[in-house]
């Protein structure tokens, strides 16, 4: 579930706890969690429901000042059934603690040896990174042959593993990234 910045910035002052979203299949489930540029973000309640049925208190919570804007805003998305979803913030991010840890390196490679099974590619794209940081997303999936949505998916799961971080622009090696990287070039030249 994509969520704008507007929105993660009002979920985390208070001033938004319901989200809407037109699903054929929803993307987050009751008791979830979702992790976003914010935080973590927990799904309290995810139900379906009839526009018609969308409260002036369901609204408010949502951001919306009548249910017109709503419906102006939904006929923006995707068609499928109407759900309202009860969010709240959930805690920090934990992939930026992690970014940070220079603990466990050692269960990073059979992680990255998972990511590699079907084609290697996670080393290719640390290294990419490491040589092009703050570099347009579409550049570098460019350089080595890959849809962006591909490359991007792929650093989400570097990201995941704290080797990578967003940046406004584009990506650059965490401190764990580079830690990795150093210590297999220690390896190597040993």
């Amino acid at each position: 579930m994509l969520i704008r910045s507007a929105d993660l910035d009002a979920i985390w002052a208070g001033r938004v706890d319901i989200l809407f979203r037109r699903w054929t299949r929803p993307t987050v489930k009751t008791g979830g969690t979702l992790v976003t540029a914010k935080g973590v973000l927990a799904i309290d309640a995810v139900d379906v429901v009839a526009l018609a049925a969308v409260s002036a208190d369901d609204l408010s919570r949502a951001g919306f000042a009548d249910l017109a804007a709503l419906e102006t805003w939904l006929d923006k998305g995707k068609p499928g059934v109407l759900h309202r979803i009860k969010v709240r913030p959930g805690g920090a991010d934990p992939r930026i603690a992690l970014r940070e840890s220079m603990d466990d390196l050692d269960a990073v490679e059979p992680a990255l040896a998972r990511l590699d099974a079907r084609e290697a590619w996670t080393e290719q794209m640390l290294l990419l990174i490491e040589a092009h940081p703050g570099r347009l997303a579409q550049s570098l999936a460019d350089e080595v042959g890959l849809d962006k949505l591909k490359l991007k998916a792929r650093v989400r799961q570097l990201k995941a593993l704290g080797l990578t971080e967003s940046l406004e622009i584009g990506y650059r090696l965490a401190p764990r990234g580079a830690a990795l990287l150093a210590r297999r070039r220690s390896i190597a030249s040993a």
